[in-house]
């Protein structure tokens, strides 16, 4: 199935209520892009510039490509790069060109690094749009003083490693618990991803209110939570004619925006009432608002001492808040599943971790956070995972803020710019046999996260480089640790891994992992 059909049969199960007929929105649909079509930027640029636009793929008029498209998208443009490229455009619906860089460092240093304050803007989709305050987060707002405060209390103050330090504990409670399940489940399959999600995600709501919200109430907002997070990722992914055909955006034609609006008011709803007990709590004074820390706790204080200039508001706290689950939850969760996947696939790969958690951790000692910093082959391990399989392939889309030069070609103001990191980090002109997982690569090698190489940059590069890149080291890592520290893994009987991959907010693996626990130490679970 395309992306396009996948459009279409989301449309006809979409809002019911519409009052035009499916003929009638096409004949719209085909006015509007008509008119684009006969207006040929490609045209009238070249009577004004000695630079054309990037080579690609013809499109018809009122589709543009998006015919041709594949759902995964990753390997489909890697592809296309094979034919037009290391830059190329696509014109999907009437919306100028998608300008993609695959393949190639140079180019992607050219738009991350040489003119990357002409990059640093984001063009959100409607359902981004609306699941974010309108983009007022820091993935979606684009480059300025709002934005700059943005980064600001997250790299200085809500991600730095002292604010990490201060709230380890909630994430070791998380972790513990999870040994205490897995325990439990010792001889029977389990859904490693499914489980790492949930890891994940409990643990990061733990470090957002775990000193604020406490027992049954905290349990029941975090199954709220996860219910109305994993309706928002589904919808998210959908392909939405409003961000093809902005004239229709107002339309809503798919009801996409409508549901994205309700799941928003929910978050928005459980965040006013975390915001409104910790506020309790601050009013009560005492111990307990003194030790109760948590993330929240530390952006509310950050909201009272804001700068006049751009301060940070609730609506901004309540975004960062967003930010910090939808960011960081499938991110990580899928990156420990597919190296969980390379490792149970690896033999010598998994000796050679589990010795060196014997020799740091110790083989009757549970491991605690400050082990990871002393783990370097389980830290190469982590890189190579991140050079096959990038969270984010494409990264987020980049958006120019006035037109420029990128390889020779014109790239025009407001495209929308994909730094394919998938096929870079797999070309074989850059690594050698790339696609075998060899953590033996990065050790003692020169790459890291910073994003200065840009033959490997997972996480990105330049001023818009994730800002979570400290608590996903520290997450992905820990968790891998006390996986294999803790257990033995193996197959269901009959079973084999399948490494494809499935395209979506992030890459995830289109199978999910199932393992077998056996454990390698004595039951830790009840372990302070």
């Amino acid at each position: 199935m395309t992306l396009f059909s996948d459009l279409l049969h989301g449309l006809s199960h979409g809002n019911h209520q519409l009052s035009c007929s499916l003929l009638t929105l096409f004949i719209v649909i085909f006015t509007l892009s008509w008119y684009a079509w006969l207006y040929n930027p490609n045209k009238s640029h070249k009577r004004t510039s000695p630079h054309p636009l990037p080579p690609g793929p013809r499109g018809v008029p009122l589709f543009g490509n998006l015919l041709s498209l594949d759902p995964e998208l990753h390997s489909y443009f890697a592809g296309l790069a094979q034919i037009y490229g290391p830059i190329y455009k696509l014109r999907l619906g009437n919306k100028l060109g998608i300008v993609l860089v695959v393949t190639s460092p140079s180019m992607a240093r050219q738009v991350l690094k040489d003119q990357d304050v002409t990059f640093a803007n984001r063009d959100p989709t409607e359902a981004g749009r609306a699941a974010t305050y309108g983009g007022s987060d820091i993935a979606w707002t684009s480059y300025g003083p709002e934005w700059r405060m943005l980064r600001k209390v997250c790299v200085l103050k809500l991600l730095s490693n002292t604010t990490l330090d201060s709230v380890y504990t909630l994430r070791r409670k998380q972790v513990r618990e999870t040994v205490g399940y897995l325990y439990s489940r010792v001889g029977s399959p389990v859904n490693i991803g499914e489980q790492m999600f949930l890891t994940v995600l409990n643990a990061i709501t733990n470090m957002l209110w775990g000193g604020t919200v406490e027992g049954e109430e905290r349990s029941r907002l975090g199954a709220e939570f996860r219910e109305v997070m994993s309706k928002m990722m589904e919808i998210s992914v959908k392909p939405n004619i409003s961000d093809f055909y902005p004239g229709l955006a107002r339309f809503d034609l798919q009801g996409i925006k409508r549901q994205m609006d309700g799941l928003a008011r929910r978050f928005d709803q459980i965040f006013d009432a975390i915001i409104d007990q910790r506020l309790k709590i601050d009013e009560e004074g005492g111990s307990k608002g003194k030790d109760s820390k948590d993330f929240l706790s530390f952006l509310l204080k950050l909201k009272d001492e804001g700068d006049s200039k751009t301060p940070l508001n609730v609506t901004k706290v309540k975004a960062l808040l967003m930010d910090m689950v939808v960011g960081g939850t499938d991110t990580s969760s899928n990156t420990i599943e597919f190296a969980m996947a390379e490792i149970m696939n690896n033999p010598e790969v998994t000796r050679k971790i589990q010795q060196e958690l014997e020799t740091v951790v110790g083989k009757d000692n549970i491991v605690e956070e400050f082990h990871i910093h002393n783990l370097p082959y389980l830290h190469a391990v982590m890189k190579e995972t991140l050079r096959l399989h990038p969270a984010l392939p494409f990264l987020v889309p980049h958006c120019p803020s006035e037109t420029c030069i990128v390889g020779g070609y014109t790239i025009p103001k407001g495209s929308q710019v994909f730094v394919n990191v998938w096929a870079i980090q797999r070309d074989p002109s850059i690594w050698e046999n790339p696609l075998n997982f060899d953590p033996e690569r990065f050790l003692n090698s020169k790459w890291d996260y910073s994003g200065s190489d840009f033959n490997y940059f997972p996480f990105g590069s330049g001023r818009r480089i994730c800002v979570g890149v400290a608590m996903a080291e520290r997450m992905v890592m820990y968790s891998l640790a006390t996986l294999l520290h803790s257990f033995d893994w193996k197959l269901p009987q009959g079973e084999e891994l399948d490494f494809t991959e499935k395209f979506g907010i992030g890459l995830k693996k289109k199978i999910p992992l199932v393992g077998i626990p056996t454990p390698r130490l004595i039951d830790v679970s009840s372990y302070e």
